[in-house]
Formats: C-alpha cells, sequence, structure tokens
C-alpha cells in the first residue's frame, strides 16, 4: 500500500491490458519523440507516474489515428513491443463495460456485431408487422406517404420517445461515472474555455488528422486524411438526421403541420442530406476497418465497430428507400425495416460504439482543463 498524508490509500490492481498501456506510456515518457503528437502525449509528459484514472482518461483520449505506431523506434517486432493504438483500443472497451449503467450489461459491448444487431433488426421487424396485421391494416395499400395510417403519430412518439430517453439517461450515468473517476484530480472546475475548446476538436475531430496535420495511417506508412473524412460524413450525417427528426416534431407539435411533408420542406432535405452522409461515411469506415494494419486497434472490438457501422447503414438504406418509395404500395413494409432498425439503434446506445464518442468528449474536456492550467501555470 502506499502511505501518503498519514492517510492509507489502497492500491487499485490494474488489468492486463491497463498494465499493458502504463508500461508503453513509461517507455514513450522516456522517448517523448511523438510529444507533438495527438493529445495522448501532451497528457503523458504532464505525469511521472500513471493511475487507473490517468490510463482510462488517456486510453479515451487516443483516436486510433496510427501515427505514434508508424513512427515508433520500440514498435514491433523490437521486443519493447510498444503499441499505442492496439493497447488504448483494448482498455476502452474495458472502460466502456466498467463504467456501463447497468454494471451487469456491460458485457453487451462485445457482442453488437453484425450478428446480434440484424437479429435484433429482424426481431424487431417481425414483432411490428406481426402488431400490423393484427390490427388489420393493409401492408401493400396506397397511403399517399403518410406513415401514420400505419402506425398512429402518439404510439410512435410514446414508443420511440420513452425508449430514446431511457438509453440517454443510462449512456448519461455512465459517462458521469467516467467523469467522477478521471477528473478527481482536477484542482479547478470545468471553465466555458474548457467547453469551447473541447467542443471545437469534437466536432472538426482534430486529433483525427495525426497530430501534425497529416492525417492518420491507415495500411502503411503514408498520411492520409480518408479516415477523418469518412467520419464527417458519418456524424454530421447523424446530426442531421437528428435535426430532421426536431424539425419535423417542431412542425407537428408547434406549427400543426402534419406529415407527409413536401419533397422540398426543411426536414426531407435535413434528412436526404444525412442519409446520404450515412451512407458515404459508414461505407467508407467499414472499407478501412477491413483493410486497416492488423496492428491497429482490438480485434475484441473490431465485431463492436462494424456491429455499429453496418447499424447506420441499414438505418440511412431503409430510410432513403422509405422517402423514394412513400407514396407506392411498398411503404409499409418499408416504414417497418426502418423503424426496427431505428429502434435497434435505441437500444444499443449504452452498450454499442455509439458510446465511444461521449466517453472521448469527455476525455477531451479533461483535456482542455489540463491544457489551459498548464499555461496559466507557465506564465
Amino acid at each position: 500500500m502506499n502511505i501518503k498524508a498519514n492517510n492509507i490509500i489502497p492500491v487499485v490492481q490494474l488489468t492486463e491490458n491497463e498494465e499493458q498501456v502504463k508500461q508503453a506510456l513509461q517507455i514513450c515518457n522516456a522517448c517523448r519523440y511523438c510529444e507533438t503528437f495527438c493529445a495522448v502525449f501532451p497528457a503523458m509528459t504532464k505525469r511521472l507516474e500513471f493511475t487507473q484514472a490517468d490510463i482510462h482518461y488517456m486510453a479515451n483520449l487516443c483516436h486510433n489515428c496510427g501515427a505514434c505506431l508508424h513512427a515508433c523506434q520500440y514498435a514491433p517486432p523490437h521486443e519493447f513491443g510498444v503499441n499505442i493504438p492496439q493497447v488504448m483500443a483494448q482498455v476502452r472497451l474495458e472502460t466502456y463495460q466498467k463504467f456501463a449503467v447497468p454494471a451487469s450489461f456491460g458485457s453487451i459491448y462485445k457482442k453488437t456485431g453484425i450478428s446480434l444487431v440484424s437479429a435484433m433488426s429482424v426481431l424487431f421487424f417481425l414483432i411490428m408487422l406481426g402488431g400490423v396485421l393484427l390490427n388489420g391494416t393493409n401492408l401493400l395499400g396506397l397511403y399517399q406517404g403518410d406513415f401514420y395510417a400505419i402506425f398512429r403519430h402518439n404510439f410512435l412518439a410514446v414508443l420511440f420517445g420513452s425508449v430514446f430517453i431511457l438509453v440517454f439517461v443510462l449512456l448519461g450515468l455512465g459517462i458521469a461515472k467516467f467523469w467522477k473517476r478521471i477528473s478527481k484530480i482536477i484542482p479547478e472546475g470545468v471553465e466555458q474555455p474548457d467547453i469551447l475548446q473541447a467542443s471545437k476538436n469534437v466536432l472538426t475531430l482534430k486529433y483525427l488528422d495525426g497530430g501534425h496535420g497529416k492525417g492518420c495511417n491507415e495500411e502503411d506508412d503514408r498520411y492520409t486524411q480518408i479516415r477523418r473524412v469518412f467520419h464527417h460524413f458519418t456524424m454530421y450525417g447523424f446530426l442531421l438526421c437528428f435535426a430532421a427528426t426536431s424539425v419535423a416534431t417542431m412542425y407537428h407539435y408547434f406549427l400543426g403541420l402534419q406529415a407527409p411533408y413536401a419533397y422540398s420542406s426543411l426536414p426531407v432535405i435535413l434528412g436526404t442530406l444525412g442519409g446520404s452522409g450515412l451512407i458515404i461515411g459508414p461505407i467508407g469506415l467499414l472499407y478501412l476497418n477491413i483493410k486497416r494494419h492488423p496492428l491497429h486497434g482490438d480485434v475484441k472490438q473490431k465485431p463492436m465497430d462494424r456491429g455499429f457501422i453496418f447499424l447506420l447503414l441499414l438505418i440511412s438504406v431503409t430510410g432513403l428507400l422509405l422517402l423514394a418509395f412513400r407514396d407506392t404500395s411498398a411503404m409499409a413494409l418499408l416504414l417497418i425495416a426502418h423503424l426496427a432498425t431505428v429502434m435497434t439503434f435505441f437500444l444499443t446506445i449504452p452498450f454499442g460504439k455509439f458510446a465511444h464518442g461521449f466517453y472521448r468528449s469527455a476525455a477531451l474536456l479533461k483535456f482542455a482543463v489540463e491544457e489551459r492550467i498548464a499555461k496559466h501555470h507557465s506564465k
């Protein structure tokens, strides 16, 4: 045990992966060749020792850009075998599991692959299909794009709204646990400049540029911005789809405008742009995930990564098909298929890859605080 200020501080037993991160960071801290790379290295140089909280923080600060791996003189096959992207990815998965709410659901992170999300989507499709058939609805009828002829608006609003609120409460509780854990050593509170800086880094995906502005390493030593570009398509595609839903909700409840909305309307334009982004981005990310150098990342994360990407593709493809064929007899089946994939996405929000954006945002906020404090003390 460690003794400090006459208080007994229990030693936290690190997992095997956390121990690997600690050892790798100690080597990196002695070398410091990558000091000007992504946010991990400036955070690392502020420490001589690495606690479990530090390891969790820096694992989620890592964007797996690969620059440090390809620059490292101690990377495999060197006997030190330093591989920061891989060990960080392993610990990231552990943090998702550790801080999950409920804790017993943490193991789901390892299972949200293509098979599970496909099975869930099919299950919800069959349940919704059965409900529509029991209600006596004509599946092949012409409804002029009126989705509420298949499912009543209030039913959809209550069902999806309650699930959405529940899963974000669970995710928020997990992020709060993570933040409480990693922010204990912050001597000052979070200030507005910290929030602005962290938001800028999140929205621009700054640290997918390798820290030097040239981009990531994918298959070899060449730098490329392509993964950052596909991430932008995916992130902003999702945000545009969310904006489309929000505007449509405002139209319905505050302006009294009922769906279906014209193709020239704001909700449809936003949804079309967002859906297109959620096809381009995920296809690109899936390709890069398959082709990437095997030393990058953790093989245990790949099922979760690919399951999330595949689910986003299902949502966007079914959504755009529904928009294109809403005036045809295929509308009802396409609506059921789209809602089934959306429900699958909602239920996996706190226990799938979607959560990584929030954990990383929390880590970037802590990094912004540390950078501000370091600049203040250097004056």
